[in-house]
């Protein structure tokens, strides 16, 4: 570690990471105990600054991100590739995104974790989150100090959170509930929406658009909750495959988040056919489902987009980037034969 921090300086690193200089010096050289978690939390610094090295950033004002997320790793990946993306496109300013992910975290957690990063120094916050009052609590604390808070893909509308960033969720589930319903024969039948996780606004708006869709245009269809498996593979290929068990007929789902390798993987595990698929978002799960043809739609948004946007808003907060209204995300349909490279 100490070699690969020689690109950089002790400042630098310790910014990064939202530690004390003298915890990275004992990180780097070995000196004294550090939690692991720190010590992981400096390593992870590196990596950040050498892939925002690479953007080629131009001399400016310096300002700190802090990304925050709950949710699984493939769509955090994503979502980090694409923000670093857009980092040497906001030259002469110098963007130090600090990301935070966690596939389990519970609401105290998630707040104190808020809290930490407005306390040690931080530009403005992104954040995916369930939308609960802990949770709640502390966006509208930060923010009351001066800190932008910026939700992604779902939304926190009780908080004082200063935008939204990401498609129209009701919008997306009446566009799954439209293709679904053109795409199955008219015969009355029951089809599944798979929910993550019922605390999460985006999920929960996306859902209720698909029902009330179906209900008032397609009423033949009646819609079977799935839930609980928060977007991981064991728990909802568990929920998917006991579906199947109770209900020998289905043949359509409808997934509002997360965990479509799984949906797939408990049909062919039970010799099932999965007639019409919809999910979301263009990670690399869902691109190689849709080259397979597993799936029969994405409904997608542009994260490259989102990115900049959620960059934008923060430094428009700050008075770093020219006012203006900056667009909300366009909802895509992704279908196997208009799949983007």
């Amino acid at each position: 570690m100490l070699e690969r921090a020689k690109h950089h300086s002790i400042k630098q690193i310790a910014a990064q990471a939202g530690v004390s200089k003298a915890t990275v010096d004992r990180v780097l050289h070995q000196r004294g105990s550090v939690h692991y978690q720190t010590q992981r939390r400096i390593e992870q610094a590196l990596d950040e600054l050498d892939a925002q090295e690479q953007t080629g950033l131009a001399v400016g004002r310096t300002v700190h991100v802090d990304v925050i997320m709950h949710t699984p790793q493939r769509f955090s990946s994503a979502v980090q590739a694409a923000i670093t993306s857009q980092l040497g496109g906001l030259a002469p300013l110098r963007i130090f995104p600090r990301f935070h992910f966690f596939e389990d975290i519970d609401s105290k957690r998630m707040a104190e974790l808020i809290r930490r990063c407005a306390a040690k120094g931080t530009q403005g916050i992104v954040l995916k989150a369930a939308d609960e009052p802990a949770i709640i609590q502390a966006v509208n604390q930060v923010t009351a100090t001066g800190i932008p808070v910026v939700t992604l893909v779902t939304d926190l509308p009780r908080s004082e959170r200063l935008a939204y960033v990401g498609m129209d969720n009701r919008t997306a589930g009446q566009t799954a509930a439209y293709l679904l319903s053109r795409w199955l024969d008219p015969a009355p039948q029951t089809v599944a929406v798979v929910i993550g996780s019922e605390l999460f606004r985006g999920e929960e708006e996306r859902e209720m658009g698909f029902r009330a869709w179906l209900r008032g245009r397609a009423p033949h269809l009646r819609v079977l909750d799935i839930s609980g498996g928060a977007g991981v593979y064991e728990p909802t290929f568990a929920r998917v495959s006991q579906a199947l068990k109770e209900h020998p007929q289905l043949k359509a789902v409808y997934c509002v988040g997360g965990g479509n390798r799984a949906i797939v993987d408990a049909f062919a595990a039970q010799g099932r056919a999965l007639e019409v698929f919809i999910g979301h978002d263009l990670d690399a799960e869902n691109r190689q489902l849709l080259a397979e043809e597993k799936m029969a739609a994405v409904i997608a948004h542009h994260l490259d987009i989102d990115a900049r946007h959620l960059l934008m808003h923060i430094l428009q907060f700050h008075r770093l980037w020219k006012a203006g209204p900056i667009p909300s995300a366009e909802v895509h349909i992704v279908t196997p034969f208009n799949l983007p490279r």
